[in-house]
């Protein structure tokens, strides 16, 4: 028998009333399958289907084609990263600008532990057909807003404070969030660079416009 069959895992079939947990392994495969490679194409219904152990047809109960599996893994990583966001900035205490501090050293962490699902997330990877498959624009548009949300109340915060100069939150926290994305990239794509120590900390003070301290 060929590598797929010997690739095919044993898996124990789902009682009745479990088809959710089937879902979720189909995601966490998918998930799996970004981190391991950071590329849209590695994820199929035969590469899915293959990692849980079961027949690809039996991924169409849950998924009506590969973009759905896609824009499931996405969401998945996406709430990851806000999870962890709320997790640092709830021990982050009650300091604004610590607070904003907290949230994008946590979303530079994520980006660094997990780089092929961040590149999926953020790099423009992943461009669903819009016109074809089942994903539509709206479900693409609110990929990542609860987590610029979050940045935004932060920096808000800070303007109440009076710890940041900004004038224009809505504008300067796109700022700050293509700064973080563009050092993530950097620092993937770059790693022999010989980057500052507290390089982060010199573009979140800058694009926060930070007061002195």
């Amino acid at each position: 028998m060929g590598d797929d069959a010997s690739a095919v895992r044993v898996r124990v079939r789902n009682r009745r009333g479990q088809g959710d947990r089937l879902r979720d392994e189909i995601v966490a495969a998918a998930v799996g399958l970004l981190d391991e490679t950071g590329d849209e194409s590695a994820i199929t219904l035969r590469s899915v289907a293959r990692r849980v152990g079961i027949a690809a047809p039996s991924i169409y109960r849950h998924f009506p084609d590969q973009p759905a599996i896609m824009l499931a893994a996405v969401r998945s990583a996406f709430a990851e990263l806000d999870e962890q966001l709320r997790t640092d900035l709830d021990a982050a205490g009650d300091a604004p600008r610590e607070r904003l501090m907290a949230l994008c050293r946590s979303y530079l962490e994520f980006a660094e532990a997990h780089p092929g699902r961040y590149r999926t997330m953020f790099g423009g990877l992943w461009m669903p057909d819009l016109a074809e498959g089942s994903v539509t624009e709206e479900d693409v548009g609110t990929l990542g807003r609860v987590s610029m949300e979050r940045l935004a109340v932060a920096l808000e915060e800070c303007v109440t404070a009076g710890c940041t100069t900004s004038t224009d939150v809505s504008a300067d926290v796109v700022a700050l969030w293509l700064g973080l994305h563009g050092l993530a990239h950097q620092r993937a794509v770059a790693p022999a660079f010989p980057w500052p120590p507290d390089i982060a900390d010199r573009v979140i003070t800058a694009l926060a416009h930070f007061t002195d301290e």
